[in-house]
């Protein structure tokens, strides 16, 4: 299989960090844990394709500093009352103070109960769940993030990578795909587009080896610097 251009397209995600991937990251990421956030939109009432679009920004698909070292992929500051771990962090001001949760599915949940929890945002529940430009416009309204561009952005995510087919999933309705999407190229051995899912028995060497890489060209395309995989990993390959 060829990849076309669009699909190596590149996303420089601003927001707690500033992280550069490629779309391929993206797709990943919104594998991983659109049925976490298709889940939650069922519990809270809070769409799938805000969830997964607001996961995206503020966690850098998974990859920005602060979601790597806290598990915390929504950028929510610790906030009066909570008492769980933290981690400082540079955002608005210096070395602020931000949630840290032992898996990102935590976070994922602690996102939904923030967001239902908070008078402030009791408003966004009252926007129809299929209406994604409405509830992105208010989270901003609310006062969820300081950016002026944030509902563009989410909005963005949403369209680039067909986010509100997992609305459509939950409520039961007919999905047009958006005319903006970037499409993934499917291939088969555990590899959806540039990207490959470690398997049992994987090594650095090996998966190098598959796809004509040096184990460094492997590590350094991933940010990697240590020699630990885990099963269900994916890394960056093409």
């Amino acid at each position: 299989t060829t990849n076309s251009n669009s699909n190596r397209q590149q996303e420089v995600i601003e927001s707690t960090s500033k992280t550069v991937v490629y779309s391929d990251v993206v797709f990943g990421y919104v594998e991983e844990f659109k049925d976490v956030a298709k889940g939650n939109m069922k519990s809270y009432g809070i769409p799938a394709s805000i969830i997964l679009a607001q996961g995206i920004l503020e966690s850098g698909a998974g990859r920005g500093d602060l979601a790597k070292r806290s598990n915390n992929h929504f950028g929510i500051k610790c906030h009066t009352g909570w008492t769980g771990e933290t981690v400082h962090h540079d955002d608005d001001a210096e070395q602020e103070c931000f949630r840290k949760y032992k898996d990102p599915a935590e976070s994922y949940r602690d996102h939904a109960l923030f967001l239902t929890g908070r008078s402030r945002y009791a408003s966004l529940f009252e926007l129809e769940k299929g209406d994604y430009e409405a509830w992105a416009r208010g989270l901003r309204k609310a006062g969820y993030a300081t950016d002026p561009k944030y509902p563009e952005k989410l909005i963005g995510y949403i369209e680039r990578y067909n986010l509100h087919q997992y609305d459509a999933e939950v409520l039961g309705n007919n999905f047009v795909p958006s005319e903006k999407t970037i499409k993934p190229v499917q291939i088969a051995d555990h590899q959806v587009g540039n990207l490959y899912e470690v398997q049992k028995g994987d090594t650095f060497y090996s998966i190098s080896k598959k796809f004509n890489l040096t184990v460094d060209q492997l590590k350094q395309k991933n940010n990697l610097s240590d020699n630990t995989l885990s099963i269900g990993q994916k890394l960056i390959v093409k």
